[in-house]
């Protein structure tokens, strides 16, 4: 486990509000020097802690009008209908994320799509397809009063 100090969570949460922040304005924002600042984000990121930066998009501005949340349980227990379904998943732009679960079921995916019927579309032609899904159940977003992710 890598150790974080307080200083380092302050660099973590202002780089997560805002990845795109000159190291001037972080060091300012945490109050630190800029050298030190830029050494402390430098050690993150070659220890994995930052594992990377990425644009936020606006789903609604890309016609994305339909999220939905899903869960997937498999008819088979196994290592390799995992993999099958993982591999048929990261294949498919319309998933978002995929995580693999405990509980009820495998998996729990969030699906975005231009709208219902194209939603429909991916469910029944490609989810509906896989020969290891035994059950789908689509908990559709009908809005996201919080969402921090990046």
């Amino acid at each position: 486990m890598t150790s974080v100090d307080q200083i380092d969570e302050k660099i973590l949460r202002a780089l997560t509000a805002d990845g795109r922040l000159t190291n001037l304005a972080l060091a300012a924002k945490i109050g630190l020097s800029p050298s030190a600042t830029l050494r402390r984000v430098q050690d993150l990121e070659r220890i994995g802690v930052i594992r990377g930066y990425r644009a936020v998009l606006d789903p609604e501005k890309l016609g994305i009008g339909f999220i939905a949340y899903i869960t997937v349980g498999l008819n088979t227990h196994t290592k390799a209908s995992q993999e099958a379904f993982e591999r048929a998943v990261i294949l498919a732009p319309q998933v978002r994320e995929c995580h693999n679960v405990t509980g009820a079921v495998e998996y729990l995916l969030r699906v975005e799509t231009r709208d219902l019927a194209s939603y429909k579309h991916w469910h029944t032609e490609i989810l509906g397809t896989l020969p290891q899904v035994r059950s789908v159940t689509s908990y559709v977003v009908m809005g996201s009063p919080k969402d921090d992710r990046a």
